[in-house]
């Protein structure tokens, strides 16, 4: 146990029992207790196998290559349909986590493989994003727009892509594009300050 994330245990939430009962299911696996993000963190050699975090309606032992799992149980969730590689597993109390004790276990260990063996989610590359018609709009007519545009990350590059896109409405599309331009000349994702 790593007494950086004991804050995290101990705070008096609806999920607190949970999150001890998870902890201790983790730990029994033998992975390296870290804080990442905020939450507990669980590592083999350095890199992230598992965290434990909650939400209103759930808590959730969240598997950061859950896409590589087996799932032979189908208890894996993807988060939304942008998430490419995480999966979770989502509980609404105690008695769920006691009674999948096995299981989890059984997936965390298969996830510790998965990290041995080198294995990597395929990630979808920026260009294979659409790109909403009002912004392909703006990177023809614009020149420095789109050489903005081109110079941002590929992960800043998709942020804005998928930002751009959720809106039904081609008017509130075209809004979110002329109030992130300045952003985008800035260098910086739609979500940075």
């Amino acid at each position: 146990m790593n007494p950086k994330v004991d804050f995290f245990f101990n705070k008096d939430t609806k999920w607190q029992k949970a999150y001890q009962e998870l902890r201790m299911i983790v730990l029994d696996c033998g992975l390296t207790e870290e804080l990442k993000w905020g939450v507990p963190c669980y590592t083999y050699k350095h890199k992230n196998v598992v965290l434990i975090h909650g939400f209103k309606e759930y808590c959730a032992l969240l598997f950061h290559k859950g896409a590589l799992l087996n799932d032979a149980d189908g208890i894996l969730i993807q988060q939304t349909e942008n998430v490419q590689s995480a999966r979770q597993v989502r509980f609404t109390n105690l008695e769920e986590i006691e009674e999948m004790e096995a299981t989890l276990k059984a997936y965390i260990y298969e996830a510790v493989e998965v990290e041995k063996a080198g294995l990597k989610v395929e990630l979808k590359k920026t260009t294979e994003y659409s790109i909403p018609e009002e912004f392909q709009k703006t990177l023809d007519g614009n020149p420095d727009v789109k050489a903005a545009f081109e110079a941002l990350t590929p992960g800043r590059q998709r942020g804005y892509l998928l930002h751009f896109s959720q809106p039904k409405q081609s008017k509130t599309r075209e809004s979110r594009i002329e109030k992130c331009i300045p952003k985008i000349f800035e260098g910086k994702g739609f979500n940075e300050q």
